[in-house]
Order: structure tokens, then C-alpha cells, then sequence
């Protein structure tokens, strides 16, 4: 009896395992988490991976707002892409329009992690931040995407 019990337990842990381990095609990135500066909004594309970028005046001459969008980095579970708003050179805003969200795992993970570097980034005002624990691919994607819209605005 005691050794059905411990073959039926390796062999359900074996199984979550295999399952947790399954690589994603990248097919359900889902679009934007903000970190939720000021006048910041929620947009609904799925992002592009040109990397655009977009400059407009805030009315004084000193300083000017720009949004730039980082390219997409691909991730195993899929692409990861933010956009940055900045005022100067300091950031106002962070919206992570694109993050992989295939499955409920996916969502459950991105759910925490990605406010959590926002959050981080916006303090930092870097790319240069720590990975979050259970996301490390959502991590590095992001770490990637942000340092490359950061490059495109010069910082």
C-alpha cells in the first residue's frame, strides 16, 4: 500500500512538472499593464515591434514629453514589449503592451510580476532593476524591452 501511494505521488509530481515546463508560441501576448502615472492610459493593441516613437510639447519650453516604444523581446513563454513615457529625461509612465498571457499560469504570473517592475523601474528610472521571483523570463523580457526604448529616447 505504502509503495502505490509514493509511485501515484512521483508519479503526479512528475506530471506537474512536465506540464509547468511546456514552451509557448508566443500567440497570446496580451496588450498593456501601466504603471499607472500621470494621465496615463490603457491601450488594447497588441503592440508593434517597430519600436516607434512619438514626441509631442507639454507647453513649457524647457522640457519636453515623449512616448517611445521598446522593441518586442522574445521570451520562451513569448514577446515582452514596453512603452515609456518620459518628461525630459525623467520617466513618467510605463506601459507593458505586450507580455505572453497563453494560459492561466501565464496570467497569474504577469498579473504580480509586472506591476512589481513597473513599480521597480519607475523608482529606479532604469532598466537596471531586480528580477522578480517566479517571472524570470517576464523579467529579462522586460529588463530588454525597457533599456531598448531607453536607448531610442538617448538615456
Amino acid at each position: 500500500m505504502r509503495r502505490a501511494v509514493v509511485s501515484s505521488a512521483a508519479t503526479a509530481a512528475g506530471i506537474v512538472l512536465l506540464l509547468s515546463l511546456k514552451p509557448h508560441d508566443g500567440a497570446g501576448a496580451a496588450p498593456v499593464i501601466s504603471s499607472g502615472g500621470a494621465g496615463s492610459t490603457t491601450d488594447t493593441s497588441s503592440g508593434s515591434s517597430s519600436g516607434s516613437s512619438t514626441g509631442s510639447s507639454s507647453g513649457s519650453s524647457s522640457s519636453s514629453t515623449r512616448t517611445v516604444t521598446g522593441d518586442a523581446a522574445n521570451t520562451r513563454y513569448g514577446p515582452v514589449q514596453v512603452k515609456v513615457t518620459l518628461d525630459g529625461s525623467r520617466i513618467t509612465n510605463i506601459d507593458v503592451v505586450q507580455y505572453p498571457s497563453n494560459d492561466h499560469r501565464d496570467q497569474e504570473i504577469n498579473s504580480y510580476a509586472l506591476p512589481l517592475l513597473n513599480q521597480e523601474a519607475m523608482a529606479a528610472q532604469s532598466a537596471q532593476i531586480d528580477v522578480v521571483s517566479g517571472a524570470t523570463f517576464t523579467s529579462d523580457g522586460y529588463t530588454r524591452s525597457l533599456q531598448s526604448a531607453l536607448d531610442k529616447a538617448g538615456r
